[in-house]
């Protein structure tokens, strides 16, 4: 069985689908799918996806993009769905300066107070970082005392040398998805990352592999970012299925 370790089955690309888009991912051996989020209103929607689907969980947070909406009332409501069922983590948060959609300080404010709170409730965090890494380290370096309970950097994007650093000092994980299968020298990346530490993940509707480029990402296309995956670490594509699954229901938590 694989996992999707992070996909948005609530967007509007995919939602229509749901039901279809999961029962194709079932049937490419792809069991677990969590779901991420972006806002107060995909965080409802993850949990909504949890109370429907069996074979999903919810991560719920606010992304740096949308940092400008993080208020008291938003909060609150947070601490609130942490509580539902098949909550396993916080996140999708960190630091996106390629974009810029919410200021720069914002998003370094709404970061610190996010791992607080995700401190506070014993969840792992789900980062996401791009063109960030500076702002991001010293953020991470000064509130350490709140990353008690695992740290996954999804879609990693950052150098070989990072990767090393990240492992060392937060014991990380990382999850890769369809950028395994045209974007370059990810093979110096992966051999710095213990396969103990690696995930599998579509970040759906995104970030679609190799050959359906151009088409929306949907987690029935995991096999193919394990197979590229298995042959950069030099592994069987089984191997990779048993070593990431495992990480992942390690990772969060989950008991099958």
């Amino acid at each position: 069985m694989y996992v999707d370790a992070h996909a948005h089955l609530d967007d509007p690309i995919l939602a229509p689908r749901e039901a279809e888009i999961l029962a194709e991912a079932k049937a490419a051996g792809v069991g677990l799918v969590i779901n991420a989020s972006s806002d107060l209103p995909s965080s409802e929607a993850s949990v909504a996806l949890v109370a429907r689907h069996d074979c999903v969980r919810a991560v719920i947070g606010v992304h740096p993009h949308e940092a400008k909406t993080y208020t008291p009332d938003v909060e609150e409501r947070l601490r609130a769905l942490a509580k539902e069922k098949g909550v396993v983590a916080f996140g999708e948060i960190g630091l996106d300066y390629h974009y810029d959609l919410s200021p720069r300080d914002v998003q370094k404010e709404v970061l610190e107070r996010e791992l607080e709170v995700a401190d506070e409730l014993a969840l792992p965090v789900v980062f996401h970082v791009r063109e960030a890494y500076e702002d991001f380290n010293e953020i991470l370096e000064r509130n350490e005392k709140y990353l008690n309970n695992g740290v996954l950097l999804h879609c990693y994007s950052g150098s070989a040398e990072l990767a090393k650093y990240y492992s060392r000092r937060y014991d990380a994980y990382f999850s890769f998805g369809g950028a395994l299968t045209f974007a370059k020298h990810k093979d110096l990346v992966l051999a710095e990352i213990p396969a103990s530490r690696l995930l599998l993940e579509t970040d759906c509707p995104y970030m679609t592999p190799v050959p359906h480029r151009g088409t929306p990402n949907e987690p029935k296309y995991i096999p193919l970012v394990a197979e590229k995956m298995a042959e950069l670490k030099g592994l069987r594509r089984e191997e990779i299925e048993a070593i990431t699954t495992e990480n992942a229901l390690r990772f969060y938590r989950i008991t099958l």
